[in-house]
């Protein structure tokens, strides 16, 4: 066609090539392997030398696994890695950052970076050759990032959909033959989500989160996927001048006056994985003269909220709508388990009827659209834990029975 149709000029068509998928064209054979043919998998882990990050991981890095670590930027992902992996050899390839960046880093956190081997290549393919030509083979490979990468057989640039998809797969085929453990980092966009496919979290073997505010000096480790362990246990790390340490505290994220009692304030007991930990979850409830009252929630899930405001006006017949709710989690963390369903619904009624909690109460139990009150996983051992911590009166499903029952507990 000489003549463009949109622009009716002459001569402006010019020849693109179509990009290369990297794939084989031909038919490949098909193979077949009985399963009672395949050697177990050899599952003995590599201890990071973080406890916190161990624990999240099942005990440690398994060979030839391929993980994904993503968190907002500043968070402290590098630092994570640099604190992690300085007793293991480690090859580091960054694109975002210089040898000497990451190096002024170690130093300021006194880390011992002589186990550490640095490469600023980010084409997949030399990456993957350079570590099978290495005479001494690391314990882990990095990629920071994994939007920097880049494959020769794809002609868009780093960081699209097709680059990242192509270059992910390249590195779990170099993972799986050699054995050698993969850790890449991520971006995040704005919604908290990988930046790039939903594929890529499929495609790699744990998908590891690390989160929490800038102006916390907490951050929280939690495993949204993990094949070779649990996805239940979460690292807890506080950020100071020299790094990160690792905290063991269950009570680390509640107000050190624990005895305060003032309106709205309610500890919450919850099990993450193995271990129960507490938070401090503080609602306020203020005269509203808006046509629509407004509902703002941080660090708990605003459709569950909504759903225990409906369950409280409707069993306890107290009209909401005349006020605006605020609800905050206290450090800037995220409590995601149902048995923080009966701090939320009386930290709520004790904002509304301006009753304080009791500085001694511990609350844990799901709250169902019925108004009951449910049993929680590692109900026990959270209000076992809470009385060792001179909490005396733990309330949970043994105590109260439905939502009627904790507001006469909360009002008597």
């Amino acid at each position: 066609m000489g003549r463009c149709p949109s622009c009716h000029e002459w001569n402006t068509f010019k020849e693109m090539k179509e990009a290369s998928t990297g794939r084989s064209k031909k038919v490949e054979s098909f193979a077949t392997t009985a399963f009672k043919d395949i050697k177990a998998l050899n599952k003995n882990r590599k201890p990071t030398g973080l406890f916190e990050l161990d624990r999240v991981l099942g005990g440690g890095i398994v060979k030839g696994e391929v993980i994904l670590l993503t968190g907002e930027p500043g968070v402290g992902k590098s630092t994570l890695l640099l604190q992690s992996l300085k007793n293991l050899t480690t090859l580091y390839i960054s694109g975002e950052e210089s040898a000497e960046q990451v190096k002024e880093r170690a130093d300021r956190l006194s880390i011992d970076v002589t186990s550490f081997v640095f490469s600023d290549t980010l084409q997949v393919e030399s990456i993957v050759k350079g570590v099978e030509e290495l005479a001494k083979k690391p314990d882990v490979l990095v990629i920071d990032s994994v939007q920097t990468i880049y494959t020769k057989n794809v002609e868009s640039p780093p960081g699209s959909v097709s680059q990242l998809r192509e270059a992910t797969a390249s590195l779990i085929r170099l993972a799986k033959q050699s054995g050698l453990p993969i850790i890449i980092v991520g971006h995040v966009t704005k919604e908290g989500d990988v930046a790039g496919p939903k594929t890529l979290e499929h495609m790699v073997d744990a998908v590891l989160n690390f989160e929490g505010e800038k102006i916390s000096n907490f951050r929280i480790l939690r495993a949204q996927k993990n094949r070779f362990g649990s996805t239940d246990e979460i690292g807890i790390f506080e950020m100071k001048g020299d790094g990160l340490a690792e905290v063991n505290n269950p009570l680390a994220f509640v107000d050190e006056d624990k005895k305060l009692q003032v309106p709205g304030k309610a500890l919450v007991g919850i099990m993450e994985g193995k271990r129960p930990l507490f938070f401090e979850i503080q609602s306020l409830a203020s005269t509203s003269f808006l046509p629509m009252p407004r509902r703002v929630v941080k660090g708990v899930d605003y459709n569950k909220v909504l759903l225990l405001l409906a369950v409280i006006e409707k069993h306890l017949k107290l009209n909401l709508s005349k006020y605006d709710i605020f609800i905050n989690v206290i450090g800037g963390v995220d409590v995601k388990s149902p048995a923080a369903d009966l701090g939320i619904v009386a930290s709520i009624i004790s904002s509304v009827k301006n009753v304080p909690l009791s500085g001694s109460s511990i609350f844990t139990g799901e709250v169902g659209l019925l108004g009951e009150i449910r049993k929680i996983y590692g109900q026990d051992r959270i209000v076992n834990e809470a009385k060792r911590l001179k909490f005396s009166k733990p309330i949970s499903s043994l105590t109260v029975r439905t939502v009627k029952d904790l507001s006469g507990t909360i009002l008597n």
